[in-house]
């Protein structure tokens, strides 16, 4: 066992799509792409040396710099002369000066009576460094590659250009199916790190299920003996991995990422956001707001009901950037000068707080995914409630479509305390605030989640044990 955990699902794609490479397709062309893409050190790549360590074909691996066109090409001859494809070691005094060159002399040297497999990793740097990439590549694939029984595998961390890739109008549209690679989930954390479920899900608040992080992340180590450690060394995963998936997304947007800092510290409102950033005009608020909303940094909420809302809410949708922008940002100077201690304190003196609104969508996300099974039928969408004053604010609310539902199928409450249970004022809060909700009544079921158990009976109680199995 070489230690690779989770991904099923995105293995199963690429076997399948590996399986057509090996069938011969339709029409003569068995050559397949795929197109890749999630955020930095999600473990994109790692998934990939997987698939191609498990098949053992042959297959080229390039990962393009950035640098320039120029040295783009010549790292993509010098990874081509040194891969396992047949005879490729006689490329190595090749200098083709286009990417149409370079894709023709690729095409020369891949099998055609067996499977192969060509990787490029970090497209968008290609994409940005030479206007012609993406037709050099549409034409090669259309003339040459899938004509072959080859997979073409096109990896990028940058969102935004990867989903464009495959639009109409773009020279590669509908030519690869498309694959979105997410952090590992809580269920992968607890297998990973051997963890309890309670644990396995601060371990995945703290980690946002970044590979890089956990794997450095002892087995068996409770968050706070982590963090002790990671704090006490300037070079931890935990620190680094937010400050470079930071620059690499916002190289220039100084604006956007202050508008990211300000909901990252705690800011949910527009106006608030605005505030905190500086006081910018609600034009630059609504720019930056698109543009995170677009590299899928941020995601803008409204109350779920029966009733329309505007009070849109903001929160940073990478679970490992929400601890990073709180804890770990402002306390780099200090875990620099050696006084991480200071940094671990600050953490434990706002966790519980933190956690508890943190933990919400991560909540909602598993109750989505067990829908069809542990929860009311016609619960299609699992969002929250709030009005303008937070009076009420509503957790968990279940309903048949959103944001403005025809039916709300449940009402829920999070109770995630260590050894303080769902109890009957908790219940008695809950049934207050369902009647509040606009859709809601009192026959509307009732559900708790929560960290310690339920005392109480007449509702449905789901714990951390019971969330998990929503990624197993």
């Amino acid at each position: 066992m070489n230690g690779f955990i989770g991904r099923r699902v995105e293995l199963g794609l690429l076997d399948s799509l590996l399986d057509d490479v090996r069938s011969g397709g339709r029409g003569g062309r068995p050559g397949r792409a795929v197109l890749i893409r999630g955020r930095r050190r999600v473990g994109k790549s790692r998934l990939v040396e997987e698939f191609l360590e498990r098949n053992q074909l042959p297959h080229v691996f390039f990962t393009a710099v950035g640098g320039s066109r120029e040295e783009d090409l010549a790292g993509f001859v010098a990874e081509l002369a040194g891969s396992t494809l047949p005879d490729a070691s006689s490329l190595e005094a090749a200098a083709p000066q286009s990417w149409d060159a370079a894709l023709t002399l690729l095409s020369r040297f891949l099998p055609a009576d067996r499977p192969s497999v060509v990787v490029i990793d970090e497209m968008p740097y290609l994409v940005r460094e030479d206007a012609g990439f993406e037709g050099a590549l549409q034409k090669a694939f259309d003339r040459r590659l899938s004509r072959l029984p080859v997979l073409l595998v096109l990896i990028g961390s940058d969102i935004a250009t990867m989903e464009k890739l495959n639009t109409y109008g773009r020279p590669f549209y509908q030519r690869g199916t498309e694959m979105v690679v997410p952090p590992l989930n809580p269920a992968d954390v607890a297998a990973m790190l051997e963890l309890p479920p309670d644990e396995a899900f601060d371990a995945y608040l703290v980690s946002g299920g970044l590979p890089l992080i956990l794997e450095e992340w002892p087995h068996g180590a409770g968050m706070w003996a982590y963090l002790e450690q990671a704090l006490s060394r300037p070079t931890s995963a935990l620190l680094v991995s937010g400050e470079r998936s930071l620059a690499a997304e916002f190289p220039t947007e100084a604006q956007a990422r202050t508008v990211l800092g300000a909901i990252g510290h705690g800011e949910r409102t527009f106006t608030l956001i605005g505030r905190a950033a500086g006081d910018l005009s609600p034009t630059s608020v609504k720019r930056s707001l698109d543009l995170l909303g677009r590299r899928r940094m941020v995601a803008a909420e409204v109350p779920l009901s029966t009733r329309p809302s505007r009070e849109t809410r903001y929160r940073v949708e990478d679970p490992y950037l929400r601890f990073w922008l709180s804890f770990i940002g402002p306390g780099i100077p200090s875990v620099e000068r050696g006084r991480g201690d200071r940094v671990l304190e600050a953490i434990r003196s706002r966790w519980t707080g933190w956690r508890g609104r943190a933990v919400e969508p991560v909540i909602r996300d598993a109750l989505w995914r067990i829908a069809d099974d542990r929860l009311p039928v016609e619960t299609n969408v699992v969002g929250g409630y709030w009005t303008r004053t937070n009076d009420p604010e509503i957790d968990i609310v279940g309903a048949d479509r959103g944001p403005v539902a025809r039916r709300i199928t449940l009402v829920g409450s999070v109770k995630w305390l260590e050894n303080k249970p769902f109890d009957s004022r908790d219940l008695a809060r809950l049934v207050t605030h369902r009647a509040q909700l606009p859709g809601a009544d009192e026959a509307t079921p009732l559900l708790a989640v929560s960290r310690s158990r339920c005392t109480v009976r007449g509702l449905q109680c789901l714990t951390p044990e019971s969330l998990l199995t929503a990624w197993s």
